[in-house]
């Protein structure tokens, strides 16, 4: 599914009415300009993109004052309004007119103590149970892995997962009789799990991807009964392999800039692997003096894990080009972290490209997205930086060339269409980690349906 239209600008006065947050009178001149007899397509899918991109931002945009105001109180109770309004004239607080409204982004606070971490002293503090015993399996199991590969660096086995994915949609989103199409992802064949087993699925027998397809997924078709929410679920198991190697740089060698490898994975891929002016500059300065390839893409990783702020951002259908605002703006997730790295590794003439999936922590599980680049003789290796970031600095190179055990890699591409392929823009048109669905009528938003990914079993080996 190519985003390449992305590299149409809007027009100008479209751009303005989003600016001053007039949603409505922008969507009124879109559907206007769609009535055009001579319209391009690549034009018609650009203006349904803003048409979806609008409603979208509605949707991150979810809380009113009295809302935004609440929920900053239940964090920090003793602020007072002033103090409210002055974070909002500062711009420590993300808002925004809509339609003469002034709307919160639903993951402000998050971002807000993330970004200003002075409040920290007055914030309650809220302890997550789970998040420190996840926090020391995973060190448990990083110091396995080291353990594990310290006379033959590369792949171990580490772990068998069995996961249920389930997608519960909405009885109001749906029409009886109507056909409803689902997509799951599911873990690829690679180098990471060199077994996957489909075990049980329900309502019917999803038709299951190739296990090399970029963005992998079990497929189902069913019609809606008109009874109730519809539910959708499959089974599989996996081997989960980790990888660590301690390189020799002397031992790196030259690339064969004519290898299929070299020519596709140091290309562009609008709109958000491109080779901008900015971006183009940044990698050559991180890198300036340096040769090896290696090293190279250590010294971007490094800039990265340093100068970037790990943060809840928008969808990312809200984007025009994910790396541009990332180094704007210094703050982006972990996809938007592995984007950059791949992107100033490519201008660098470094191969690299995307992964992504679930963090499988059996303790606590959650989507998450990162990169790999390729050196020779080693191969391809992996690349965390959003990991690296939150490790203390004895752990962080952990994730610069190695990865642990706790993945299940469901895409390495971005941006590509499903098998079979989907007829409506996707929910999240970059990545696949939660699914996507639609019926005849369109595609169907994160707010009709619900999402579970649950750890049925996990067996270390």
């Amino acid at each position: 599914m190519s985003l390449r239209f992305l590299r149409l600008k809007m027009p100008k006065e479209i751009e303005r009415l989003e600016e001053l947050g007039k949603f409505h009178e922008a969507e009124r001149l879109i559907k206007e300009l769609l009535k055009r007899s001579q319209i391009r397509l690549e034009e018609r899918d650009r203006f349904y993109f803003e048409l979806m991109r609008l409603q979208v931002l509605r949707g991150e945009y979810s809380l009113n004052f009295n809302e935004a105001l609440k929920k900053f109180k239940e964090e920090v109770p003793d602020i007072t309004l002033d103090e409210f309004n002055e974070l909002i004239r500062k711009g420590k607080i993300d808002c925004r007119e809509i339609d003469g409204k002034t709307m919160f982004f639903k993951n402000f606070i998050y971002n807000f103590f993330k970004l200003n971490k002075d409040w920290k002293k007055r914030r309650v503090k809220r302890e997550d149970p789970l998040r420190e015993k996840a926090r020391k399996a995973l060190f448990k199991h990083q110091d396995r892995i080291v353990e594990l590969t310290k006379d033959v660096g590369g792949y171990v086995s580490c772990a068998k997962f069995r996961i249920r994915h389930t997608i519960r949609i909405k009885a109001s989103a749906l029409s009886r009789g109507e056909e409803v199409k689902v997509w799951i992802p599911i873990p690829r064949r690679c180098e990471l799990h060199p077994e996957v087993k489909i075990m049980a699925y329900h309502p019917v027998k999803p038709y299951i991807a190739h296990e090399e397809i970029p963005q992998r997924t079990a497929y189902f078709e069913a019609d809606y009964n008109g009874k109730g929410d519809m539910t959708f679920w499959i089974e599989y198991e996996y081997v989960a392999r980790a990888y660590y190697r301690r390189v020799k740089t002397d031992y790196v060698r030259p690339y064969d800039e004519e290898s299929d490898i070299y020519i596709r994975y140091t290309s562009e891929q609008e709109p958000h692997i491109a080779f901008t002016p900015h971006l183009e500059e940044l990698a050559r300065e991180i890198v300036k003096g340096e040769d090896n390839p290696y090293l190279k893409a250590k010294r971007i990783f490094d800039w990265i894990v340093k100068n970037i702020t790990y943060n809840l951002p928008y969808e990312y259908i809200v984007y025009d080009n994910i790396p541009e605002y990332v180094v704007r703006d210094r703050r982006g997730d972990c996809g938007m972290q592995a984007l950059l790295f791949i992107t100033l590794c490519r201008i660098a003439g470094i191969p690299a490209r995307w992964q992504s999936g679930w963090y499988m922590n059996p303790i606590k599980p959650g989507m998450h997205d990162w990169g790999q680049f390729y050196v020779e003789p080693y191969g391809w290796m992996y690349a965390d930086p959003s990991f690296a970031g939150s490790m203390p600095r004895e752990r962080k190179d952990f994730y610069f060339g190695n990865i642990d055990g706790f993945r299940m890699a469901a895409n390495n591409d971005i941006a590509t269409q499903f098998d079979p392929p989907k007829r409506y823009f996707r929910s999240d048109p970059v990545d696949n980690q939660r699914g996507e669905v639609e019926t005849e009528a369109g595609n169907l938003y994160y707010d009709k349906w619900d999402f579970e990914v649950e750890i049925h079993r996990y067996d270390m080996m």
